[in-house]
């Protein structure tokens, strides 16, 4: 049975719509389609079995994209989607959907789509293919929407730099059944065309040189969550350092959040990275994060260490994602 739209949230869609030029008739077929297409992008997460699943994402696609071919459908915002990020960039240029499926308990993989906002209102979309299982050094790829590195975004951060946009986008993957990864993507539009990677991650400050990368990967243990966001205030993306529980930091599945943090800020169009961002302390000379996992001389809290007090991985997405 098809659930009811609230009153007071139709309104809302209802006037947000004709103020950006959607007609009443549209936005009527939009509204029914929605219904629909939510039921199956539910399917997509909570199907029982991969064919199930697959079934579901194929409809969800197909439905999606013939809602979308309506005129003005940019300004539509399918506010009823829980398992869809739908995320507009800060100017409104584009929105980007992503969303994932799992295939079994090792193999996992985002689908999405760029919608650009055009001109006359009509459709022109940039499909997003997965193809991180088969690019051999992801941190370093360059590629266009049919070579994504797929992951479910939760933040877009706007920066310019020499006339040229670079949408700075963040992002989760579940990856697998022992790792997760949260992801630090550029993407920019060359040619109208777009391209996600470029030399934008630079650790030119840092005491220890360290390469360039096209992207940021932070990869750790299934069961941690470590911090991965943007702090407008400070203008720097906030990143958990890691640590491995078994001393073991090349096997990502044992790393986890140690209360420390690093991060990036842009500077002269690229990334930089900070080695640490809080590095000052409160006047008793306490951290200025709660719970760190290493206590003042830098020794391991073997306690906190087995993960009693660490975060859990973000819920399923809905796309807005805590970081």
């Amino acid at each position: 049975m098809n659930k009811l739209i609230p009153l007071p949230l139709l309104l809302l869609i209802n006037s947000f719509c004709i103020a950006q030029g959607v007609s009443k008739a549209d936005q009527k077929f939009m509204q029914q389609k929605e219904d629909s297409i939510r039921e199956q992008s539910v399917k997509i997460i909570q199907g029982i079995n991969a064919s199930d699943r697959f079934t579901a994402d194929s409809l969800f696609t197909r439905m999606l994209v013939r809602a979308l071919k309506t005129k003005n459908s940019f300004h539509y915002p399918f506010e009823s989607f829980q398992t869809i990020s739908i995320l507009y960039s800060p100017d409104s240029v584009f929105r980007i959907f992503t969303w994932q499926m799992v295939i079994n308990e090792n193999v996992i993989r985002q689908h999405g789509t760029i919608q650009m906002k055009t001109y006359d209102g009509t459709l022109k979309l940039y499909p997003l293919i997965d193809k991180s299982d088969v690019t051999g050094n992801v941190m370093d790829t360059i590629g266009n929407n049919n070579g994504w590195i797929g992951a479910v975004y939760y933040k877009i951060v706007q920066k310019k730099s020499s006339n040229q946009d670079y949408y700075t986008l963040l992002g989760f993957d579940e990856n697998n059944i022992r790792s997760s990864r949260k992801i630090i993507e550029v993407l920019t539009f060359q040619n109208d065309e777009p391209v996600f990677g470029g030399r934008y991650f630079s650790y030119e400050d840092d005491a220890v040189f360290k390469t360039s990368h096209s992207r940021f990967i932070l990869e750790y243990k299934k069961e941690a969550g470590p911090r991965l966001t943007y702090d407008k205030d400070l203008d720097i993306i906030v990143v958990e350092h890691l640590v491995s529980e078994s001393n073991e930091p090349n096997k990502k599945w044992t790393l986890i959040g140690d209360g420390d943090y690093e991060g990036f800020k842009w500077k002269n169009g690229k990334w930089v990275h900070v080695e640490k961002v809080f590095n000052l302390v409160t006047p008793d000379g306490a951290p200025p994060l709660p719970n760190p996992i290493r206590d003042p001389a830098g020794n391991i809290d073997e306690n906190k260490l087995k993960g009693a007090e660490t975060e859990k991985a973000p819920a399923k997405p809905k796309g807005k994602g805590n970081g």
